[in-house]
């Protein structure tokens, strides 16, 4: 890999360069683990891209599992589980660019978002605090004697569906001031449920040292993140590095320009760009980027459309929320990284009960290799394996031939 001296940095990136070092540092220019992955191989991918966005979608498996499986390959599951919820806990829930698993040492950083919750939290969640304050403080009482609990039980514990305890007490209640609580950092996630939240005081839950750390001042978090961003990144505009860990646009527009004041950021430009960028100075750009990997709609590589089309000239939405009969591509669409190209896309979905992986659709993108099939076909087997399914059972529809299995 050749990087760049800390004396006189690169002033000019090539659309090629730019697209093979945001690659390097999401670890897709790492070689996967010859073994079973293990706890160093998640932190080595934890280190480049800081947090697993997570989301309720489960049409093919949980989001915040994939981002590993397209950087290492076929892991045991319970490698993040652990690593989220059990002792020594190495990441925690949060809001980070969304819902998030981070590294626990991340928590300072985060502090000034909790401490500003009733000014930045979702309006329900806003309100429940200022209309019913109380009842937040019983929410929070409950979690304190009870937990890990859920929304469910709190509410179950207070008359349940006949309300016995009041209007307030039901579930939609108790999940909001539960949520504002969350977000203002007097509860996280102990554990989950299949999917459900089981909320505990983070003092049970997170590592005593974390807990015991010094708060940085706001302004000061700001620049840890924003330097935090740029190394996931690699090369990014000031919109891609505060939308990282979603960072209030001006904020991060003043610690930027601090940043590049004190050499932590360096100012670039990058051919095919409009706006200007940034780039850490100790991002390196590869010859080569060898990478095979199926991309989750929600990994940090993709996540963010503008700058993927803007970096690898691939248009990409997300057709969850369009009606079937106006997708193009298909509902859970992953992008297929080949080399160092998006070459192809695929509609998946696990059919549990018929023990296969489907393939709803395939298409490749133009001027994609002639080996996009075969290589897409393996990391397709690889994924059914990974998911305790069969086989890959193909639907046809779309312009990119696969045989199935």
């Amino acid at each position: 890999m050749r990087g760049w001296s800390a004396v006189k940095p690169v002033e000019h990136l090539t659309a090629a360069q730019a697209r093979r070092l945001a690659l390097a540092a999401q670890g897709f220019a790492d070689a996967r683990p010859a073994g079973t992955p293990d706890r160093r191989a998640l932190r080595r991918v934890v280190a480049r891209t800081g947090l697993f966005q997570i989301d309720s979608v489960n049409v093919l498996t949980r989001a915040h599992y994939l981002p590993l499986f397209s950087r290492l390959g076929p892991y045991p599951v319970s490698l993040l589980d652990r690593a989220a919820y059990a002792a020594p806990r190495e990441l925690f829930e949060y809001w980070g660019h969304e819902a998030s698993l981070l590294p626990v040492a991340v928590q300072p950083l985060l502090r000034w978002r909790m401490a500003e919750a009733d000014l930045i939290s979702w309006g329900n969640m806003q309100r429940v605090f200022r209309e019913r304050p109380q009842f937040v403080a019983d929410v929070l009482a409950d979690v304190g004697r009870h937990g890990p609990i859920s929304a469910a039980q709190i509410e179950l514990q207070h008359g349940g569906r006949d309300r016995k305890a009041g209007p307030w007490w039901d579930w939609s209640h108790v999940k909001v001031a539960l949520e504002y609580l969350f977000w203002a950092g007097q509860v996280t996630t102990a554990s989950r449920r299949g999917f459900e939240r089981l909320y505990d005081l983070p003092e049970r839950v997170l590592p005593a040292s974390v807990l015991a750390a010094p708060t940085p001042d706001r302004e000061q978090a700001h620049r840890r993140l924003l330097v935090m961003a740029a190394r996931s990144f690699g090369v990014a505009t000031a919109r891609d590095l505060r939308d990282y860990y979603r960072l209030p646009a001006a904020d991060a527009k003043a610690r930027i320009a601090e940043l590049v004041d004190s050499g932590q950021l360096w100012p670039v430009s990058v051919q095919g760009w409009r706006q200007p960028a940034y780039l850490h100075p100790e991002a390196t750009v590869p010859r080569r980027v060898h990478a095979r990997a199926l991309v989750a709609p929600f990994d940090p590589l993709v996540w963010e459309r503008e700058r993927t089309e803007r970096i690898f000239g691939f248009r990409y939405r997300v057709e969850i929320y369009v009606p079937a009969h106006k997708r193009v591509h298909g509902y859970y669409v992953l992008p297929f990284l080949l080399g160092d190209r998006l070459v192809a896309r695929v509609d998946l979905k696990a059919d549990r009960q018929a023990g296969v992986l489907l393939v709803q659709s395939a298409h490749a993108e133009p001027g994609a290799p002639p080996e996009t099939g075969p290589q897409l076909e393996a990391e397709l087997e690889s994924m059914a394996a990974w998911l305790g399914l069969t086989g890959v059972v193909v639907n046809g529809r779309g312009d990119l031939s696969l045989t199935g299995t």
